[in-house]
């Protein structure tokens, strides 16, 4: 079973990107300086920022649809992040060293299974959800955090 990973698009966030602080507080978004690595990981490219880059903390609603599983939650996305990541059969770097939650849902935007799993194990997780034909697609979150991280879809 072949499956295909994706990060959000930088569009919607483009408009933020360089907003001075004062902007950026009055849309609820927090600018960060990077000071650990690994430790802010781009909900874009699906990497770590880098030591001294600048992400932005913001609310994102991951789940947009109109049934009891609608989800938002924190985000972080890297200024200047132009390039959403997107490859069939390859787990970006920042997922495999985190804790994640996989969330499986039917085409109806309904949660049908969850797994929580080492990132270092997620193809093995992807593969028994995807071997249930009524799976859709895949929301992986940051098992501690909880926060969204990507998107899988059947490649």
């Amino acid at each position: 079973m072949t499956y295909r990973i994706i990060g959000l698009s930088p569009k919607p966030f483009q408009a933020l990107f360089y907003l001075p602080e004062r902007d950026l507080a009055a849309l609820g978004v927090i600018r960060y300086q990077v000071d650990s690595y690994p430790g802010f990981p781009d909900r874009i490219e699906l990497k770590d920022a880098e030591i001294g880059e600048t992400v932005l903390l913001l609310n994102h609603v991951c789940q947009p649809v109109n049934t009891p599983y609608r989800a938002s939650h924190a985000i972080f996305v890297r200024e200047g992040a132009m390039r959403a990541y997107d490859a069939v059969d390859q787990v970006p770097e920042s997922m495999r060293i985190r804790m994640l939650s996989l969330r499986a849902y039917a085409q109806s935007s309904m949660m049908i299974d969850a797994e929580v799993v080492v990132g270092t194990a997620i193809e093995t997780i992807i593969a028994r959800m995807f071997a249930d034909p009524q799976v859709s697609y895949i929301h992986v979150h940051h098992a501690r955090q909880g926060c969204y991280c990507a998107r899988i879809d059947r490649a």
